[in-house]
């Protein structure tokens, strides 16, 4: 059994009214999806999605010819291209899609076959006045979920406590909630500088009276020493690492002790197998992992069933912010759209891989030449 091909295109859905992003200055009127296709001679396909797999382009001899079960010798590929190219995991995705086609079992229970469900909290992503954002969380609590992030980054950051209020004032305690503070990296045309120790203690400090769960990208990614001081201060969880590019540098913020949750992404970090390890690592120092999944439905549904699968976690991002945001934008390289249950759980399904199927049509009319 062997790879006979590695194919990557590129989509793009154009809509309005644009998406208003938190954590980007330029609405966005578009998204982009690239598709990872890996064909095998036993005529099964794995499918994968995630980063743009810059870089990629004249390596496909690395893997075609190969077995495609040879995953952790694909991982260390991959892992040797992301590190002199761009982020090539969604490849890594397609190879686990593949697999477990081939092999007659979904991923979770190629995994370790833990739980086939996950629970998720709702991520939203737009920055609302206090009233709405108020609604927006009610709206999240009458659907099931059990939590929900909310975005900071409205230049004021006592204008983003005065949201986080109307919220708790809105659901009491019934939903958990998170704050994403969007200081530890940005989008390339903005030149704001994060937050210091002392700006990011000063939030802490409310987020403390609000009961917030943890305070995600409180300071800049490669601020170490910061995130260990912030974290022996304050109750709240301080969480990070969605952007981290390399599994080693997992290793140096449970060292030296930065994070109480890990927020590694397969699509752009390690795959499933090396994030497999890096969830493994965190369980055995006591910290929560688990995953960012802000992109498509097929990074998430990746992510889950490595959670659900292999290590579990207290609850999973789901990009959800209708109505700028909702499954029509997110999923449309899809058949079926990721949803959860009326008490917010993502269920897996017994089909063999990740469990999905392309829309064919939609990926052909968005098709970028």
């Amino acid at each position: 059994m062997k790879i006979t091909a590695v194919r990557i295109s590129h989509h793009r859905l154009a809509f309005d009214p644009p998406f208003h992003a938190s954590w980007d200055s330029r609405p966005r009127k578009h998204w982009d999806a690239t598709i990872v296709r890996v064909d095998s001679d036993s005529g099964h396909t794995g499918i994968g999605s995630g980063d743009l797999m810059l870089g990629f382009a004249g390596h496909e001899s690395l893997f075609v010819g190969q077995d495609p079960l040879a995953l952790e010798r694909h991982n260390r590929v991959i892992a040797n291209l992301s590190f002199h190219y761009g982020r090539c995991w969604p490849l890594d995705v397609a190879l686990w899609d593949l697999a477990g086609k081939i092999l007659g079992q979904p991923c979770w229970q190629m995994l370790g076959g833990r739980s086939n469900r996950i629970r998720a909290y709702a991520s939203s992503g737009t920055l609302r006045d206090p009233a709405r954002m108020a609604d927006a969380a009610t709206a999240y609590l009458a659907q099931g979920f059990p939590a929900m992030k909310i975005r900071f980054h409205r230049g004021d950051w006592r204008d983003d406590i005065r949201a986080l209020e109307a919220v708790r004032k809105a659901v009491g305690n019934k939903l958990a909630l998170m704050v994403d503070c969007n200081q530890g990296w940005r989008m390339p045309w903005d030149v704001a500088p994060p937050w210091s120790l002392k700006d990011a203690v000063t939030v802490a400090r409310e987020l403390e009276k609000l009961e917030v769960y943890w305070m995600e990208e409180p300071l800049h990614r490669g601020d170490y020493d910061g995130m260990a001081a912030l974290r022996q201060m304050t109750g709240v969880r301080i969480a990070g690492g969605e952007m981290t590019r390399e599994l080693h540098e997992f290793r140096t913020l449970i060292q030296r002790g930065c994070l109480d949750v890990l927020q590694p992404d397969v699509v752009l970090v390690g795959g499933i197998a090396g994030l497999k390890q890096v969830g493994e690592m965190a369980l055995a120092h006591n910290l929560v992992f688990t995953p960012h999944t802000w992109g498509n439905g097929i990074g998430l549904i990746a992510n889950a069933h490595l959670v659900a699968g292999a290590t579990g976690c207290p609850f999973l991002e789901f990009p959800y912010d209708p109505p700028e945001w909702d499954f029509d934008r997110r999923d449309y390289m899809l058949a079926e759209p990721v949803r959860v249950d009326a008490e917010g759980w993502i269920e897996l399904s017994d089909r063999p891989g990740l469990g999905i199927e392309l829309d064919e049509t939609r990926l052909a009319a968005t098709l970028q030449r």
